[in-house]
């Protein structure tokens, strides 16, 4: 326990200084690909992978790994690419995305390496809206890519956004809906997801890209003489974000007079005791795993019912 304990207290002290740790990968090419350490589990050699019927073509098998059948998904496949032919000499990331443990086929695995979020950039204007990226960053001169996984996992297996008739009964205050709800998340599918289920509760959505964005438009707005909580009623935010991540983001939101008020909801795929304790330290109002629109909507619910409160 106490090992647990150190691991929390070392990976906290990033809290605020808008730090990472990547995973270094490859697919076959020259190009480098990173992940965020925190959503990996393992990194093993490709196991003998069963073969299911039906099964989405990027899936290229399941793995029998410590009593769990993981689905295992090609990753060059999955950003358009051919799939990885040496599944012997291939590697497996397990890693834990919206609630979910998935494998990720890459030919090979380089390194863990620390950097900073402010040294991610969003993808080139030229990327187009089908690029599979959120994010670029240089690592010894040599660019390196962010895959937007969940993008992947929404057209291997797409979610509903529809929230359930029992929750939009219970959202029946409408007190708010005359200010907008900030969402700061740097996946397209990701912002529409969340975009789709707020609009649902009637509330209207400004939309970031990330941390940097989102601070901007609130600290624009103050700028006006407006008021924060009455222009937003919340602010919805990724956690991992190019130029700015979701905790650094709150810090500053949280050392602003003029905006340290705005209620804010980190809903992330990371998850964990590790989240949990950043979360906490940085002064967020509440956090949810993604994605489930049920409980993205009575989150926003929580958050009006609160407010009526005081």
């Amino acid at each position: 326990m106490a090992g647990i304990l150190d691991t929390v207290n070392q990976r906290t002290q990033m809290v605020g200084q808008n730090r990472l740790e990547l995973l270094l990968f490859r697919l076959g090419g020259k190009q480098r690909y990173g992940i965020n350490v925190f959503k990996v589990r393992e990194v093993l050699q490709c196991p003998s992978l069963t073969q299911l019927p039906h099964r989405h073509p990027v899936v290229r098998g399941v793995a029998h790994i410590r009593g769990n059948t993981i689905s295992v998904i090609d990753m060059s496949m999955a950003i358009g690419g051919p799939p990885l032919a040496n599944l012997e000499g291939s590697f497996i990331i397990i890693a834990e995305y919206n609630r979910a443990v998935q494998g990720f086929l890459v030919s090979s695995v380089e390194r863990i390496i620390n950097t900073n979020w402010s040294d991610m950039h969003p993808p080139p204007k030229g990327s187009g809206s089908n690029t599979y990226l959120t994010a670029v960053t240089e690592i010894d001169k040599q660019l390196v890519e962010i895959i937007d996984v969940e993008k992947i996992l929404s057209e291997i297996s797409p979610q509903s956004t529809q929230v359930s008739q029992a929750v939009l009964d219970k959202a029946s205050d409408k007190s708010m809906t005359e200010r907008a709800v900030l969402i700061a998340d740097d996946s397209v599918v990701a912002r529409n997801q969340i975009k789709k289920t707020v609009e649902q509760l009637g509330y209207r959505c400004v939309m970031a890209k990330d941390g940097a964005e989102a601070l901007q438009i609130l600290k624009d707005t103050a700028a006006k003489g407006l008021s924060i909580a009455n222009e937003f009623v919340m602010m919805i935010s990724d956690i991992e974000m190019p130029e700015m991540d979701g905790y650094t983001l709150t810090a500053e939101v949280r050392g602003d007079p003029a905006l340290k008020d705005l209620y804010i909801l980190l809903h992330t795929s990371l998850s964990g005791v590790f989240n949990r304790a950043m979360v906490a330290k940085v002064g967020a109002d509440d956090f949810i795993p993604k994605f489930n629109p049920d409980e993205l909507a009575s989150a926003v619910q929580r958050r009006v019912e609160s407010a009526n409160k005081s």
